[in-house]
């Protein structure tokens, strides 16, 4: 048994092969971490809640029904998932996610090209959602849209106080920087951009106290109002990419931000295994986290939106500002 371990972690993954892998732990573990969250979310407002693997019985069972589309609509509505889900499908490939080594795609985009691709994501759906003609469908696209415009430029600054701090924009970099030194951590710059992008992942979870993130109140949607007329498959890729989306958001957050500890540090079978139920286990918990704000909260009006968003926009203004007062 111990030579079989030894053999496990001598062998070695090829890079190619390691990416893939962060694509397959995000896809596949985005489902079970949402799962997670519900599940523990219903526990907190007194209910069973559903079950932790949920999400995987309803995917399979949307991709099974009948894709029906809104009369008068285009190719652009069936073609606006796809695109949605192929941009989730990029950002593994430009963060940390199981290795704290850049891979061979990883340097081929910083965290705001990550962002682009996120915002695109976003766009694509928000389009679709318009191409269908359905009054709640486009005033839950045309929101999401407004609401984005005040997130970016907070991501503009999260980003200019990454580059100044670490002298690079790469993920990978400012990682290395937090793993430098435990001073680095409570570094004041580096605080208030964590928490900057904190408030902007609440955002764009979904998890505001607002109005609950599932709800059925059209007056209140903003996410759920978007996917409202599609179905089948089409809705299947767009809740399994709201998924996917989270599970970057929190993959960003962890092993960027607030906890890069637990990645392979090599090419090791066994390291690269283990740095994935490290991940899951950290999403978790940051998700349980969000959950917890959520549900500690009264729901607030909508409008109050923006001035959630300006405090983060004011707090990594606010980093840039310290590092240049504090002397670097």
């Amino acid at each position: 048994m111990d030579a079989r371990r030894s053999r496990l972690h001598q062998a070695q993954l090829a890079p190619a092969a390691i990416q893939v892998l962060q694509d397959l732990t995000i896809v596949f573990g985005a489902p079970l971490i949402s799962g997670v969250v519900a599940h523990i979310e219903g526990r907190l407002q007194g209910r069973r809640g559903p079950r932790i693997l949920q999400p995987y019985y309803d995917l399979s069972k949307l991709f099974r029904k009948e894709t029906l589309v809104p009369e008068g609509s285009s190719w652009v509505f069936l073609v606006g998932p796809i695109v949605a889900f192929a941009c989730y499908l990029i950002v593994p490939l430009l963060i940390p996610v199981l290795t704290t080594y850049g891979l061979p795609l990883g340097y081929m985009g910083d965290i705001l090209g990550g962002g682009f691709v996120l915002a695109l994501a976003g766009f694509a759906v928000a389009v679709a959602a318009a191409e269908s003609g359905a009054p709640y469908a486009q005033l839950g696209a045309s929101r999401a849209m407004t609401f984005g415009a005040l997130i970016e430029p907070t991501i503009l600054f999260v980003v200019f106080a990454v580059g100044i701090i670490t002298a690079t924009d790469l993920p990978y970099a400012l990682a290395a920087t937090v793993r430098s030194s435990a001073g680095q951590i409570v570094r004041p710059a580096h605080v208030l951009a964590a928490v900057a992008f904190f408030l902007v992942v609440l955002a764009d979870t979904g998890r505001i106290p607002v109005e609950t993130h599932s709800g059925t109140i059209e007056l209140g949607m903003i996410d759920e109002a978007r996917t409202l007329e599609h179905s089948g498959a089409p809705f299947a890729l767009l809740k399994w990419g709201s998924a996917m989306k989270q599970l970057i958001l929190y993959t960003i957050l962890i092993d960027v931000f607030v906890a890069p500890w637990g990645l392979a540090g090599s090419a090791g079978v066994g390291s690269v295994l283990l740095a994935i139920p490290a991940l899951l286990g950290k999403a978790v918990i940051l998700g349980c986290v969000f959950a917890v704000i959520d549900n500690s909260f009264s729901k607030l009006r909508l409008f109050k939106i923006t001035e959630f968003l300006a405090a983060a926009f004011l707090l990594a203004a606010l980093a840039v500002l310290v590092y240049y007062v504090g002397g670097g």
